[in-house]
């Protein structure tokens, strides 16, 4: 009877205080003290129930309010609009009077009011935060939390006159501020605050320390998106001079037309240099930010520095070093003049973003440019560096998930929610699945680009790791996967890529073992000087013997020796024998013959059909190494 009064309070979500009613009426009643104690540990029960449901529903709130909060980063388009819901929240799941938002101001060194909900004070709203001073300042300059009941009373802050004055007019008593962070550097500080005396749980410290980092990530989201807007009205602004240009400039138009229809149809690097080279004529190189090619004819300009190193009057046979320097000289100058630079024969246009080079075009003109045309190179410098910034966008948004996700597939098999976690990119792992290892011989960018490129289209994973790519794909056939990778990367970067394949697997526990066989496959093929070949431990003879963890030695068997074997199981006769016999005596046709009691003849008529079950290659050093192991292991076998 006791227990179901406490229930239908719990029920009705009756304040604490009512819950005393039971008891009070008993008493009334005149109930033994049995009855009383009974309804005493029932009323704590059924109190330990009501604040268990009471944080739970509180918990249900603070995640559902950094859901939603996930929700408008996702549709992220106005900044302010998301940073004032994140403050918004702040103040409503922690119930304090105000919240609000400083940013790091770099010019200045300090810290300004961003978003405020809750505020009353004209003053509060625009006051600044020196580095270091009061509870926000603290915050800024340690990257920790700090929370204090009663900030006025609280002796561990260094006082400015100002921010005192803008605190009191506001009224705020109890405040805690928490660092807003991307990676190791605060750019802010997430602030909920009382007109009372109130200690802050860690609870809330740890609620509003997610609130700030979504309002980081949102900052972070519209710093990228800014960038790319910047790039695009670049661009745009580029497009409309040359549609304003006369009709000495026609050909500029041209090629800025086609430029902007290759990045539109999805084109790459290559197809812009392509433009370059058909409109201006000579050769044209691109430069990463390293200074290293990646698209142009780089081996024709190689063949002519020493003509460059002339008319730039530098000494002939320092050519390499000496032109190198010259581009850098020139791409530092056009970046700062925003125009193209000549040296020499050469033209040399370079785009930077944020004071860091992007990308340098360097033409070796056949003849005279006229200024409209260096426009275009001008021109294909920004659409460059646009399809780079795109790139690298792509691949770090796209790149990070998956490459992440590849990373603890391959470390950490164990892990928590991996399926879950591919199954949302996409991957299904309890499916057939190769791991392939490429060595892409340094072009990492390209290579991560590529890779992260047929992950999304195929549905598996890749990562960058080191000096290699690595791919998760579907598919039960390593050795046909790993051919088809080396080739098609080949042909994207311009020289061999090397890939090793194991597999299929499943599920996330045979990942690792594979990833490693992949790798000894990879090595394998360069070590023997099949460099930009593909193939999987069962393509690789009797060396896949030693790289494959399987080490399936009957496969082995009978992929050098099958066809031998069974001739002689069908018919027979001897072949093995003879093959024994004529490589244990060095290839002699008459001690082979000697050892056999048979005639030489008959010798030449099998080692015949011998070339004719395993191929005229058969005595190649490479081959007839293959098949002596396999004699061997064949003997052993028996």
């Amino acid at each position: 009877m006791s227990a179901g009064v406490f229930l239908e309070l719990l029920a009705r979500e009756a304040s604490a205080v009512e819950f005393e009613g039971p008891i009070l009426a008993a008493r009334a009643r005149g109930a033994d003290a049995a009855t009383l104690t009974e309804l005493e540990d029932a009323k704590l029960a059924a109190l330990k129930v009501r604040a268990l449901l009471r944080r739970r529903a509180k918990r249900e709130a603070e995640l559902s309010a950094l859901f939603d909060t996930a929700g408008d980063l996702a549709g992220l388009r106005d900044l302010d609009a998301v940073l004032e819901a994140i403050v918004h929240r702040a103040r409503q799941l922690l119930g304090t009077d105000a919240a609000y938002m400083t940013l790091h101001d770099p010019e200045r060194g300090d810290t300004r009011m961003r978003v405020t909900d809750g505020s009353v004070s004209a003053k509060f709203r625009n006051v600044r935060l020196p580095m270091g001073a009061g509870l926000g300042g603290l915050v800024a300059q340690t990257a920790t939390p700090y929370a204090t009941a009663d900030y006025f009373a609280d002796e561990r802050f260094r006082r400015e006159f100002d921010i005192d004055d803008a605190v009191h007019e506001e009224g705020l008593v109890a405040i805690l501020g928490v660092p807003l962070k991307l990676g190791a550097r605060v750019i802010g500080v997430l602030f909920a605050s009382n007109r009372s005396v109130r200690p802050f749980t860690q609870d809330e410290v740890v609620l509003l320390s997610s609130l700030a980092a979504h309002a980081a990530v949102a900052i972070d989201n519209a710093r990228l998106l800014q960038e790319t807007r910047n790039a695009l009205e670049e661009l745009s602004e580029a497009n409309r001079q040359v549609n304003a240009h006369s009709e000495a400039v026609e050909r500029a138009a041209f090629a800025h037309d086609r430029m902007t229809g290759l990045v539109l149809r999805g084109g790459g690097v290559e197809d812009v240099a392509a433009v370059v080279t058909e409109v201006l004529g000579g050769s044209l190189v691109v430069l990463d930010d390293s200074g290293r090619p990646i698209a142009g004819d780089a081996a024709r300009l190689a063949e002519e520095e020493d003509t460059a190193g002339r008319e730039g009057g530098l000494v002939r046979g320092r050519g390499t070093e000496a032109t190198a320097a010259m581009i850098a000289d020139a791409a530092q100058t056009s970046r700062a003049l925003g125009r193209t630079v000549r040296k020499g024969g050469l033209l040399v246009a370079s785009v930077d973003v944020g004071a860091e080079p992007l990308c340098t075009l360097v033409l070796r003109a056949e003849g005279p440019v006229a200024d409209a045309d260096q426009r275009i190179l001008e021109r294909a410098a920004l659409v460059t560096a646009l399809l780079l910034l795109f790139r690298r966008t792509v691949a770090e948004a796209e790149g990070r998930v998956r490459g992440e996700l590849l990373d603890d597939l391959i470390s950490r098999p164990g892990l928590d929610g991996l399926a879950q976690r591919a199954r949302r990119v996409g991957v299904d792992l309890d499916t057939e699945h190769v791991v392939v290892v490429v060595r892409h011989g340094g072009r990492r960018e390209r290579a991560a680009f590529w890779a992260s490129s047929q992950a999304t289209l195929n549905h598996g994973l890749a990562a960058l790791r080191g000096d290699e790519v690595v791919l998760f794909l579907p598919g039960d056939k390593p050795g046909h996967l790993a051919k088809r990778v080396a080739a098609e990367l080949s042909v994207s970067l311009g020289h061999p890529a090397t890939a090793g394949a194991s597999g299929p697997v499943r599920g996330p526990a045979e990942i690792g073992a594979a990833h490693r066989e992949a790798q000894r496959c990879a090595d394998a093929l360069l070590a023997l000087g099949r460099a930009g070949e593909g193939a999987s431990a069962a393509e690789l003879g009797f060396v896949g013997l030693l790289v494959g963890d399987g080490r399936d030695i009957e496969a082995f068997l009978g992929s050098a020796l099958g066809p031998v074997i069974d001739y002689d199981a069908r018919r027979g006769t001897a072949l093995v024998r003879t093959l024994t016999s004529y490589f244990g005596t060095g290839g002699s046709l008459s001690r082979t013959a000697d050892a056999l009691h048979i005639h030489v003849n008959t010798v030449t008529q099998r080692l015949d059909r011998i070339a004719q079950l395993l191929g005229a290659d058969w005595q190649e050093p490479e081959r007839a190494l293959e098949i002596q192991l396999a004699l061997r292991l064949h003997r052993l076998s028996r």
